[in-house]
């Protein structure tokens, strides 16, 4: 089993960027792909973007391409979620996700998720 825990999350202003983290623990996460979700008020979760295991990015969704750019750290057990250009329909909470698998890039694929962490954009 995998614990994963987020931060970074907050409060920011249309325009500003913000970098998330996600730390897992119980096990080495260096053979599996990760993933970033994300849930706005009132919707469904999302699948935003995912890295498989030798840090190629196979998922990034259209509403944040050219913004986000995922990136992990074996080393350190740990995956980024680089957010730039924030808009307020960013506005989420956002989820780490592990898959079992080496890769992965469907929002079914992926077995474990954090907690989250609450970022919201101000226009």
């Amino acid at each position: 089993q995998v614990q994963l825990v987020e931060s970074g999350g907050g409060l920011v202003q249309a325009g500003d960027s913000l970098r998330l983290s996600c730390v897992a623990s119980g096990r080495n996460i260096g053979n599996n792909a990760m993933g970033w979700f994300r849930q706005p008020p009132g919707k469904e979760r999302e699948l935003v973007s995912a890295v498989n295991w030798i840090s190629t990015t196979t998922y990034t969704a259209d509403s944040v391409k050219g913004r986000f750019t995922v990136s992990r750290l074996n080393a350190q057990n740990t995956v980024y979620l680089q957010m730039d250009n924030l808009k307020p329909e960013d506005t989420a909470v956002y989820y780490c996700a592990a898959s079992r698998f080496y890769s992965a890039s469907a929002p079914n694929a992926f077995h474990y998720f954090g907690r989250g962490t609450q970022v919201t954009v101000s226009s």
